[in-house]
């Protein structure tokens, strides 16, 4: 367990220096999203680039890979939108957004540095097809659902579209477009533009983490903790368990990308949570949630790691 922790534990520490950074006053609470911005429209891009242009094509477009983490998202989605709807009588809308928060992972702030201190190198084409199924499917539906069940008179179809356009301008989803084309295609950049590419994408693991600590400062929990629970445990318990069950169903030809899927899997919601929350009017309860599930999630990574690790050998 104390080689776990080996892996966990500074990542961790780095969040911690980000929340003790913005805490006492050497950040301010804004620059940390100056600093995420660099992360998410720079550094990360770079780094998607960098690796999907290292590798053979066929490598890097893993179906089996792709099919068993849509399969376990889409799974956890549908559970917890009918718990929510059904089991819970809330409604469409706020099922909508508590599945959300339950099916799409921080895969690039946290889960990138911890996948990438546990397996290497495949961290970063494990991560690239992750991006894929939570941008390309698991979010446009979520946002769909939730505003074919706001009554805004804004269709779902119409709201797909517009994320879809969206995304298309998203660095990270052009990165990963023109590594896969570059990769497709056998093109490689001159030495100087490597080193460059190379440069940024070094920036890009500790950055984020300590942009997800100055991020924390200032949420409380207070009067929902029924709610956070529900969602959190949704988040670091179903989720991976459904990605698992997908695995095992569909298992990606690559002992590494099966360890790879469940490993993102087990990761708190996406930093961005509470601001796709805002125009639904749930803010609050999903910063607490992002709260409480980054935290927790100490715990939870570092228990199915030890498994993982103990299953391979």
């Amino acid at each position: 367990m104390l080689q776990v922790f080996t892996i966990t534990g500074p990542v961790f520490i780095v969040i911690a220096i980000g929340f003790a950074a913005v805490r006492w006053g050497f950040f301010a609470k804004s620059d940390t999203r100056i600093l995420g911005k660099f992360t998410i429209n720079i550094a990360l891009p770079a780094m998607l680039f960098k690796a999907l242009t290292e590798r053979p094509f066929a490598e890097i477009l893993n179906t089996r890979y792709l099919l068993a983490y849509a399969l376990g998202s889409l799974a956890t989605f549908a559970i917890g939108v009918a718990a929510t709807r059904f089991f819970r009588h809330r409604s469409l809308q706020l099922s909508a957004v508590h599945g959300m928060g339950m099916s799409l992972s921080n895969s690039a702030f946290i889960g990138y540095p911890i996948v990438l201190q546990l397996l290497g190198p495949p961290a970063a084409i494990a991560l690239a097809l992750c991006f894929l199924v939570e941008n390309l499917l698991i979010l446009p539906l979520a946002l769909a659902l939730a505003e074919s069940g706001g009554g805004n008179g804004e269709s779902a179809l119409k709201v797909v579209s517009n994320t879809l356009l969206r995304l298309g301008r998203n660095p990270l989803i052009l990165a990963i477009a023109a590594g896969f084309a570059c990769a497709m295609l056998e093109l490689r950049l001159p030495g100087p533009a490597l080193r460059a590419i190379d440069m940024l994408a070094l920036a890009s693991a500790g950055i984020a983490l300590f942009v997800i600590g100055g991020t924390l400062v200032g949420l409380k929990i207070e009067g929902m903790r029924g709610d956070i629970a529900y969602i959190v445990g949704g988040k670091l318990l179903l989720h991976p368990l459904a990605v698992f069950v997908a695995v095992m169903l569909v298992p990606p030809t690559d002992r590494t990308l099966q360890i790879a899927a469940v490993t993102f899997a087990c990761m708190p919601m996406l930093s961005i949570y509470p601001i796709l929350a805002q125009k639904y009017g749930r803010e609050e309860l999903c910063a607490a949630a992002l709260m409480a599930a980054t935290v927790s999630a100490f715990l939870t990574i570092s228990a199915v790691i030890w498994v993982l690790q103990a299953g391979m050998g």
